[in-house]
């Protein structure tokens, strides 16, 4: 026990490092082909008469690919192991994400697609579940901070490069979904199949009274709050062009730029993250981030200008950036080993569900706003407030028993 335990010391930062690198594929699958939409249209446009319907299901298809298939992934990775069940998803992942480089019909790109994000599926739900299988409490918690924010940064540089690639032909991009392959032997000689039920889960801050069962109401709160969040989340990326050109700017340069500063407003909320957790505990970086959300989407709504934009898309960002890490360090906490990889699965699932529901939330509350995109977005605003109210209250009136569950120091 002594041996295993000073090993997994010695190489937590070769693994960290890969784990991390693994869990960022899932972000350059979808930034590396937004830039290249534009021409990928110019191309497809005149043969394809259903290119409305097609051509966005490139990008948001493999989201939902995440989100039905994830919970099998996990429930798979539990069965044979994670550290195979990400080699094979990698090499899959680089295969699948080539693939459009070669193919010549819109149809066949869009299914190829899909089938990445079920590539994507296991690699996100496998790399989250061997962070909680490998590290524990404050060691945990630092990983996971460290792969939100290693996403972050590695998915705004492909965003970049992709872009740049995609000057001269949208095909070539789609060739740098061969990198992952060098990871592939790293992953194979590094990583290691972490024991079930093994001495380590005793270690854990136990969420309930037996260690070994799952924190089943922890665990549901965990994945309404990524749903609901990324649901929250996207309004922003999705719907802030369409309120730019309502209040006059059109210029592609501007809407790019408010992206890339929503961005890195968001992982400035991450890298406080840990600040935030030790000053107000889990429960209360819920309510703060939430807070922040909700302010941010009001003042995004109610915006009338450029720089009134930038403001909102920033204190939304930092909010957006304390959640994943925030709401997956609840989730793992409530997840014996032995069923790690189903419960990170359906986490998956619903962190990509609501990404997807995002713009379908919104729409169905436009009949309500009389058709008013602003409006709607107030509306969710205000809902934000409500659910950051709430986790207030409960943080108010029932520190104690949430304080018993948080992650103490090693």
């Amino acid at each position: 026990m002594t041996t295993n335990h000073t090993q997994k010391k010695a190489t937590a930062g070769r693994e960290g490092i890969l784990i991390a690198l693994g869990s960022s594929l899932t972000i350059v699958g979808s930034v590396m082909v937004a830039p290249m939409i534009p021409k990928m249209a110019q191309e497809f446009g005149p043969t394809t008469p259903d290119i409305a319907t097609l051509l966005p299901l490139t990008i948001t298809g493999p989201a939902l690919a995440i989100a039905l298939f994830a919970p099998l992934a996990g429930w798979i990775s539990d069965r044979i192991g994670r550290k195979k069940m990400l080699i094979i998803a990698t090499l899959l992942y680089a295969i699948l994400g080539m693939l459009p480089a070669l193919l010549n019909d819109l149809g066949d790109i869009m299914i190829s697609r899909l089938l990445f994000g079920c590539a994507e599926a296991v690699i996100m739900t496998c790399c989250t579940a061997l962070i909680a299988d490998y590290w524990h409490g404050d060691e945990r918690l630092k990983f996971v901070n460290f792969q939100v924010i290693a996403i972050g940064l590695i998915g705004s540089i492909f965003y970049v490069i992709g872009g740049v690639l995609g000057e001269q032909s949208w095909r070539s991009a789609f060739y740098l979904y061969l990198i992952p392959l060098l990871l592939i032997p790293f992953m194979a000689r590094i990583l290691w199949e972490p024991v079930k039920n093994s001495n380590a889960e005793a270690m854990e801050p136990a969420s309930s009274d037996d260690p070994t069962k799952v924190a089943k109401l922890t665990l549901i709160v965990s994945f309404l709050m990524i749903f609901g969040g990324m649901a929250l989340n996207f309004v922003v990326p999705v719907q802030m062009p369409s309120l730019l050109v309502a209040i006059g700017v059109t210029s592609t340069t501007q809407i790019g730029l408010a992206s890339g500063i929503s961005l890195l407003s968001t992982l400035g909320g991450s890298l406080t993250w840990a600040l935030w957790r030790r000053l107000f505990n889990i429960g209360g970086c819920n309510a703060l981030l939430m807070a922040l959300v909700g302010v941010g989407l009001w003042l995004l709504a109610t915006a009338t200008t450029y720089e009134q934009v930038l403001f909102a898309v920033i204190i939304q960002g930092l909010g957006a950036g304390l959640m994943v890490p925030n709401v997956i360090a609840s989730a793992m906490q409530a997840l014996p080993s032995k069923v790690r990889g189903r419960g990170i699965g359906g986490f998956t699932s619903c962190l990509y569900l609501g990404q997807f529901m995002s713009p379908i939330i919104v729409g169905m509350l436009m009949p309500f706003t009389k058709g008013s995109l602003t409006e709607a977005i107030t509306l969710l605003a205000v809902i934000s407030l409500v659910v950051a109210a709430l986790w207030l209250l409960a943080q108010l009136f029932g520190a104690k028993a949430p304080r018993q569950t948080e992650v103490q120091p090693n």
